[in-house]
């Protein structure tokens, strides 16, 4: 009989862990260590503790940095920063199956497909997302923590709490009226000051960022359109009173006059603009605001809405208009010199294919180098968060990943990430 200590040793060799070595040496034969510059050939990162140490010209030896120090070999690799995407929901993905599977599936249900999701999405090299509405934001919460602390693998969260105005995109619908009282948030409110009490509550239970709706939206199944929802007034109090308490606010805005009374009232990033206007370019650019576009949830829908028939009428009609304008006006908020961090909407479309926001944005003119400054330096600026996430330099988290060939030639690299870390550990290679 195989001696126990033997069997524990195999057994423990058969279990694909991510590794974190005190200190490890990323030979990468190309590096893209802040987007933005010009990639570098033949370079060493010194990474330890999880950490960006030092930037090396050459590929230097382990033993000039210590007897500890692992070697990982990048050298057939274009190696950059982790990517980011500031706009996914990671407890669901849009199917025909949604009004039963809300039914049907506990919180406890929803939670374990939640880091199902995470793991797709750091697998797929996104090392870092803003999820930014959930059915149960304490499932969410509780999923960052799990993640930050090392219980779960997935990208690191800034997760938002939801405000919203009754009736409108946010708000439950879709349902009978007893379940709508169900599953009405304590953070829906009506009138400036009701907006300023749900925003506070929403930082009370731990919400790092605020999501607001100043428009109607393409998957509320009501008819109420896609214009302005969220009073000025409503607007003014929800972002003062986020800003005082140390939050950022993100706004769902497709309509113009919405856009721009989100703008106006301070937000610091419009999700989708799908209708941005020429008001709407000058205050971003005043104000400093992010767009994030969205661009494969616009896809996603039209597709769907055009070959299958689960949607109803109200959401058929929205998808097919607002997903079919997306891309053109995008391109014209692009070439206005709008800031652009990358967004994706994961969970309208499938988690895991995040990347291929990156091939839409280029299809829409944006290039290369761009893109993937909008998924990385942009995306870092957006949160906060320069410090420590979006570049290669030293004293930053040691989020890479690395492709095969260079998205700078060709985007679609991005599709298959070859190699992912996240704080110094390795999940894929």
């Amino acid at each position: 009989m195989m001696k126990k200590t033997k069997l524990l040793a195999l057994l423990a060799a058969s279990i694909s862990m991510p590794s974190l070595a005190d200190t490890q040496i990323i030979h990468a034969g190309t590096l893209l260590a802040v987007p933005g510059e010009k990639p570098l050939s033949q370079q060493s990162l010194i990474i330890k503790d999880g950490h960006v140490q030092e930037v090396k010209a050459g590929y230097i030896n382990a033993a000039d940095v210590g007897d500890d120090a692992k070697v990982i070999d990048l050298k057939d690799s274009f190696v950059m920063p982790g990517l980011m995407d500031m706009h996914v929901h990671l407890q669901g993905e849009l199917g025909p199956n949604n009004d039963s599977e809300r039914l049907r599936m506990s919180d406890a249900d929803v939670a374990m497909q939640s880091a199902h999701f995470a793991k797709k999405t750091l697998m797929a090299g996104f090392t870092t997302v803003r999820d930014l509405g959930a059915q149960s934001p304490q499932h969410i919460y509780a999923l960052r923590d799990a993640i930050a602390k090392g219980w779960l693998d997935g990208p690191r969260i800034v997760a938002s709490g939801g405000v919203a105005v009754t009736g409108g995109h946010g708000d439950v619908d879709g349902m009978r009226h007893d379940l709508l009282e169900k599953y009405t948030s304590k953070t829906i409110c009506d009138g400036p000051y009701d907006c300023r009490r749900a925003t506070r509550r929403a930082i009370k239970f731990n919400a790092d960022v605020i999501k607001i709706t100043s428009t109607g939206g393409v998957l509320s199944d009501t008819d109420t359109g896609t214009g302005q929802q969220m009073a000025d007034d409503e607007l003014r109090e929800v972002v003062d009173a986020a800003h005082a308490l140390g939050r950022k606010v993100a706004s769902h805005a497709h309509a113009a006059e919405g856009i721009n009374a989100a703008l106006r009232a301070g937000v610091d990033s419009i999700e989708h603009g799908s209708y941005a206007d020429k008001e709407s370019i000058k205050l971003f650019k005043k104000n400093g605001a992010y767009l994030v576009p969205t661009l494969l949830a616009g896809d996603t829908v039209k597709q769907m809405a055009e070959k299958s028939n689960f949607m109803s009428p109200a959401i058929k009609e929205k998808a097919i208009r607002v997903g079919g304008d997306m891309m053109d006006n995008f391109s014209k908020a692009y070439r206005a010199g709008v800031n652009i961090a990358f967004g994706t909407d994961s969970g309208v479309s499938r988690h895991g294919i995040n990347a291929e926001e990156a091939v839409l944005m280029t299809k829409a003119g944006m290039s290369e180098m761009d893109v993937l400054q909008s998924a990385t330096v942009n995306a870092a600026k957006l949160i906060g968060q320069s410090k420590t996430l979006g570049t290669l330099e030293p004293g930053k988290y040691a989020d890479i990943i690395a492709t095969n060939g260079s998205p700078l030639a060709d985007i679609k690299e991005l599709l298959d990430v070859d190699f992912v870390m996240k704080a110094g550990k390795v999940y894929k290679l």
